[in-house]
């Protein structure tokens, strides 16, 4: 990769529109009741659980997400707090971007609450002007609460690097030839892309500051990161696009912190189940195969065999498949090893199908009979019966509700939204949700 060096100032290009405590606006968002006051967003009803979300009002008292409720309560003794209800997050994240999109078209959605925006040179001279008719017009069809922060520079990099800058509700315009003095303050680390194993590395190749970050040269920026994604940083920080190539997907996989009352073998199993069957579903719905399975299990104790640190791990090579019953065996195996080897209480589990092959990959047997390594000697006729089968569930569930049908018994977990829940870069489709649809309106409150 070339970066683009001919000197040539380069126009306002990316629009990057950040939501502030997104996950704790739009609660206060539904509840006006809720506005104005400290807030925390947390994953279930338990008092010994943290916050994934809190509002301005609390960050502005010094609670931080991720702090836990009762680390917060020393701090804001009154502070209230909420359980998340990740498909009305999803369901609002729509709506925002039928809003957006009637002002700006969406480019690319960065996450569930980030999102950018290629302007137009003509879009891009309205500058703070275009800024405030998007949030104007948010505000008129949400509420005030719903705030965003917005970035307009160059790059993509840059634009979001403005989002952050004056948070919450802020606005920042960056112009290539305000580089790099109007950044020269900024902390490395405050850098979108700087982790703390490329600020170690930044670090031992005497790179302390913004300003000596900004004097590497691309392929010095290479080398410290190890791989091209240095040298992509170095062009979007100087204000050069540089795209990445489409990524294709590699697995679909689950994991889930358990609480204490399932840390049992039994609910360990029932979770990972879940866990397991929601992977499938959206491996089908990509119209994928997968040849391997792996179950990882985390936890404190001693070690015991096929443990490390507490962690356990265990991998199923299978033919391709891309039914329940397939994943569900390899997982009931990995299970029982768990049984055997993981000599602690787990404190979460994951499960992970790889290993994927699409259809222009699968060579026919010969003999119509894979050999599965794991002694199911099934052919590709049985295979073809239990993929059917898969469907049919597919389908029901679709037509008749999430809880329609399942493949065994299905037990409710606290907090819900198995294998369902928004994380970093993947928001959940309608599909992903085995619950029923939760209204807007209607809060769940923390009962500790």
């Amino acid at each position: 990769m070339i970066a683009e060096t001919d000197g040539d100032a380069r126009g306002i290009e990316r629009l990057y529109l950040d939501f502030d405590s997104f996950f704790a606006s739009a609660e206060q968002h539904f509840n006006p009741s809720l506005r104005g006051k400290p807030l925390g967003v947390v994953p279930l009803d338990s008092p010994n659980t943290s916050c994934i979300a809190v509002s301005r009002e609390a960050k502005a008292r010094g609670v931080k997400s991720g702090c836990s409720i009762k680390a917060a309560r020393q701090v804001i003794p009154d502070m209230i707090f909420v359980i998340a209800r990740h498909d009305v997050y999803v369901r609002l994240h729509k709506r925002i971007l039928t809003v957006v999109d009637a002002i700006l078209p969406v480019g690319k959605v960065r996450s569930i609450d980030e999102l950018v925006c290629n302007l137009l040179p003509e879009e891009a001279e309205q500058g703070a002007a275009l800024s405030a008719t998007i949030k104007s017009a948010l505000a008129e069809a949400f509420s005030p609460q719903l705030t965003c922060s917005i970035g307009m520079a160059p790059t993509e990099l840059l634009a979001k690097i403005g989002a952050e800058m004056n948070k919450p509700d802020g606005f920042a315009l960056i112009h290539s030839t305000d580089l790099p003095d109007k950044l020269a303050d900024m902390e490395i680390t405050d850098l979108p892309g700087i982790s703390k194993g490329i600020e170690a590395r930044l670090a031992a190749a005497g790179v302390a500051d913004f300003t000596a970050l900004w004097s590497l040269a691309p392929k010095q920026a290479r080398a410290i990161w190890g791989n091209v994604e240095g040298e992509r940083f170095w062009n979007g920080l100087h204000g050069y696009h540089s795209e990445r190539p489409a990524t294709k997907k590699s697995m679909y996989g689950h994991s889930r912190n358990l609480p204490q009352g399932w840390r049992t073998p039994e609910r360990v199993a029932a979770c990972a189940r879940q866990l397991t069957l929601s992977a499938a579903r959206r491996l089908r719905r990509e119209g994928g195969r997968a040849t391997r399975l792996t179950v990882s299990l985390s936890g404190e104790g001693p070690r015991g065999r096929g443990a490390r640190d507490g962690g356990w791990s265990w991998e199923s090579v299978f033919p391709p498949a891309r039914d329940d019953r397939t994943f569900l065996r390899a997982l009931a195996e990995g299970l029982a090893q768990a049984g055997q080897s993981a000599r602690f209480a787990p404190r979460s589990v994951s499960v992970v199908i790889h290993g994927l092959k699409d259809e222009t990959e699968l060579t026919g047997d010969l003999f119509g009979g894979s050999v599965d390594p794991h002694g199911a000697g099934e052919n590709d006729a049985t295979r073809a019966k239990w993929e059917k089968v898969s469907e049919l569930l597919d389908d029901l569930r679709r037509s008749h509700g999430a809880k329609a049908i399942s493949y065994g018994l299905q037990e409710d977990m606290p907090g819900g939204y198995i294998g369902a829940k928004i994380a970093f870069g993947r928001i959940p489709d309608e599909e992903d949700f085995s619950e029923t649809p939760v209204a807007d309106e209607q809060t769940r409150f923390l009962s500790y």
